[in-house]
């Protein structure tokens, strides 16, 4: 049987803290987890750029990912995004290589237009003109990490015959953008031939619309005379997962319900949405029914979840769980805990061939019958041992003497 090509796991953490709690501890807990996620055998790991919402309060990406290049030795790590129009092209690139060189070539570029209406205003620039100067950062990028010497002008940045002291240590370090709800993520990704991290999928809407969003891609790539591959598509998911269902409802519920209605609907007011009544009503909005975009429950939920989404989606190559702070800290370690022992084995079919091991000694017993025999065998040859032997009696372990008269006649 040919083996499947392996789904792989990831986080990502824009972050989304609610206000009250000391920055710097919350630095450093977002710093332990990816410790945890490392250790327990996760992919990749993303981080991104925010300034302003007082929820977001990671401004450098790369910053995080070097201290957590020196707490990991095997995860990816990913910027989650870099804002393109918010920087110079080539202190992006600087930062990147820089960030390669220190996590032992380990760093994935992702990149986007700039997702907070308030950044931008806090920078002055018009949001008519990001997902422009995105497209126009990247190729700049691109051409800067091949080691070309780069002469440019644009109406936001002027580069003179501009070239890297290193270039990035990975022999290509992968290229990533983010897509949410307009086209312009999926026809970048199709015209630079990179890759995808759909932000859009943790609504029921943007589930759906994963197949139309891939169509993007492919049509641009197509116009452009590129190809874009399923497996450097990744996908968000959110959810939290315990031993049962109620037990994460429980734990998630109230957490979810703040989330949303002081983060989403109070701070962000994104247009729509309304207040959550209780956390039962934040569960059953945001996790309930077939179509839903999170799940809170247990591993067998979330394993269902993803093979729901890469049916509907024809496939991708890795999932990334949104890190939230719906449960404490204790209960969401737990859950990444068991979505690493559970899920991932599951959806990966690491155990599917214990399984088929396990059923093949209970449906075969015959074939180890005759071990027992050959053990009673070299028993009944000895007088003190067969006398010895203990056939009957509570916690006594009789080994059968079937298709043996020889040996029952000796003994």
């Amino acid at each position: 049987m040919a083996k499947k090509p392996r789904l792989r796991f990831g986080a990502f953490l824009a972050p989304h803290h609610p206000i009250g709690e000391h920055p710097m501890l919350q630095f450093r807990r977002d710093l332990d987890l990816v410790e945890q996620l490392d250790d327990l055998g996760y992919d990749e790991f993303w981080c991104g750029e925010h300034h302003s919402s007082g929820w977001e309060m990671i401004a450098s990406p790369e910053m995080f990912l070097a201290a957590a290049g020196e707490r990991t030795k095997r995860i990816r790590l990913g910027t989650g995004v870099i804002s393109l129009p918010y920087h110079h092209p080539y202190n992006v690139a600087q930062r990147m290589v820089q960030l390669d060189h220190m996590t032992g070539g380990r760093a994935i570029f992702g990149s986007g237009p700039g997702a907070l209406a308030s950044d931008a205003h806090t920078l002055g620039i018009d949001p008519m003109t990001q997902r422009d100067r995105q497209d126009e950062a990247i190729a700049i990028i691109r051409r800067l990490f091949n080691g070309e010497l780069v002469t440019a002008k644009s109406d936001w940045f002027t580069m003179n015959d501009a070239a890297l002291q290193i270039l990035p240590l990975q022999e290509e370090m992968p290229f990533v953008v983010a897509s949410q709800i307009s086209p312009s993520g999926m026809t970048l990704a199709g015209k630079y031939g990179i890759g995808i991290i759909s932000l859009g999928s943790m609504s029921t809407q943007g589930l759906m619309a994963l197949p139309t969003q891939w169509g993007f891609a492919e049509d641009a790539a197509k116009k452009y005379g590129q190809t874009v591959d399923r497996a450097n598509w990744r996908v968000l998911l959110s959810w939290h997962i315990a031993e049962t269902r109620e037990q994460a409802q429980r734990e998630a519920g109230p957490g979810l319900m703040r989330w949303h209605n002081e983060y989403n609907v109070k701070t962000l007011q994104r247009p729509g949405l309304q207040p959550f009544t209780s956390p039962e009503d934040a569960v059953e909005k945001t996790a309930g029914g077939e179509n839903a975009a999170s799940t809170i429950g247990t591993p067998d939920d979330l394993v269902k979840t993803i093979k729901n989404l890469m049916q509907a989606s024809g496939g991708v190559g890795t999932i990334i769980g949104f890190v939230h702070d719906w449960a404490n800290p204790e209960n969401t370690r737990r859950s990444w805990d068991m979505v690493a022992r559970y899920v991932v084995p599951e959806i990966n079919g690491y155990i599917d061939t214990l399984r088929k091991s396990q059923t093949f000694v209970i449906e075969n017993r015959e074939i180890f019958e005759r071990a027992g025999q050959a053990v009673m065998a070299k028993i009944m040859e000895n007088d003190k041992a067969a006398a010895a032997l203990p056939l009957t009696g509570p916690g006594r372990v009789a080994i059968p003497l079937v298709n043996a008269p020889d040996l029952k006649k000796k003994a």
